[in-house]
């Protein structure tokens, strides 16, 4: 079985082409510059060249994108753009307006062809093909599988982060599980539109899994043996914009906080990790502290001495003092949500599980 997991950050798209036939370390791995980045660099040129812009496409990860944008506008240039590509910026129409963006509807961006025009979206399927290509790689596919991380689209006046950390929490008291994090095309909740809009760009033909990149991650951290082995423990990712960590026991999540990585110091994330590891982290003094928030479900009745530790900004905790385990699912850490996608499948796929199970070695 094939199957493409593509998980989507700030700073890289990590691509997996996981085919059950071949070892899991010689299936074609890519660590690439993520879509908003791409977009952002797109805007830039733009702003050197002094051209106004048309954005078109569906809604897809901020961040590099959304600064690119602000500078442009600042520079002097205009930026028209059609409402699912501007509800990147804000699900709020209006506050995007505010920004200086012009959203106009589909007729009117048919009649400004002469404009510099951007595509906006977390999956281009047909460059991953050509990259491929280009070594003889083809790329059929039983399945895909990709990840976002999605802030669901808040009501007007509701903080995002807050509204993303309910999700969160509202999933986990329900059971789910991380595989609960992971939904096939036709189950995406409404309230997930970047999910959504993943799943609105792919052919219904295609099986589609899309899964948020922080359970993802988590999960593909449990590939690894020794994170595997440990019971507590705490597992950590650090990634480029957020940093998100579960505390697992007995197989259930009991704890989790997510913040974001720029806020954090050494110091702080490992004030956080402890108190996590407690159970006397709250939501209130992580959302205060500028993130997004924690949720205890049960208090330990024994603290880990354990802590699974990845994602690309992982060195922010060089030179703890916590027992630190660099979790290397499969050798490949930059690989980890893939290998979470993957995981994720065969849970939501009993068919294909065995097959599935086989190719990651039983884990």
């Amino acid at each position: 079985m094939r199957i493409l997991a593509v998980d989507v950050g700030t700073g890289t798209q990590d691509i997996l082409l996981f085919d059950s036939e071949k070892e899991i370390e010689n299936c074609v791995k890519m660590v690439l510059p993520s879509p908003t980045v791409l977009v952002a660099q797109a805007i830039r040129r733009a702003t050197a060249r002094g051209e106004d812009l048309l954005l078109t496409g569906v809604t897809m990860g901020g961040g590099p994108c959304v600064w690119a944008a602000r500078d442009h506008l600042e520079a002097g240039f205009r930026i028209y753009a059609t409402p699912l590509a501007a509800r990147t910026f804000d699900d709020d129409l209006a506050r995007v307006e505010e920004m200086g963006v012009r959203v106009i509807g589909e007729d009117e961006a048919g009649e400004l062809a002469r404009l510099r025009r951007i595509e906006m979206r977390d999956l281009d399927l047909q460059a991953i093909a050509q990259a491929l290509a280009a070594f003889q790689v083809d790329l059929e596919l039983d399945a895909l599988a990709v990840a976002v991380f999605d802030h669901g689209n808040a009501p007007p006046g509701v903080s995002d982060r807050l509204f993303r950390f309910e999700y969160l929490a509202e999933r986990l008291r329900d059971g789910q599980g991380l595989a609960g994090f992971a939904f096939w095309h036709d189950e995406v909740p409404p309230r997930l539109t970047r999910l959504q809009a993943v799943a609105d760009t792919v052919d219904e033909r295609l099986p589609l899994l899309v899964m948020d990149t922080g359970p993802a991650a988590v999960l593909g951290a449990l590939e690894d043996p020794r994170v595997r082995a440990h019971d507590p423990c705490i597992v950590v990712n650090v990634g480029n914009f957020h940093t998100l960590a579960f505390h697992l026991s007995e197989g259930r999540v009991v704890g989790l906080f997510e913040h974001h990585t720029g806020e954090l110091t050494r110091e702080g994330l490992e004030h956080y990790l402890m108190k996590l590891a407690r159970g006397t982290i709250t939501q209130q003094e992580v959302f205060d502290d500028r993130g997004h928030g924690a949720l205890v479900l049960s208090r330990p009745t024994e603290v880990p001495s354990f802590f699974a530790l990845t994602g690309p900004r992982r060195r922010l905790m060089a030179g703890s003092s916590l027992p630190i385990y660099p979790a290397v699912p499969h050798g490949d850490m930059m690989l980890v949500g893939c290998f979470g996608l993957i995981r994720a499948f065969a849970i939501k796929s009993p068919e294909h599980a065995a097959e599935i199970e086989a190719a990651l070695g039983g884990a």
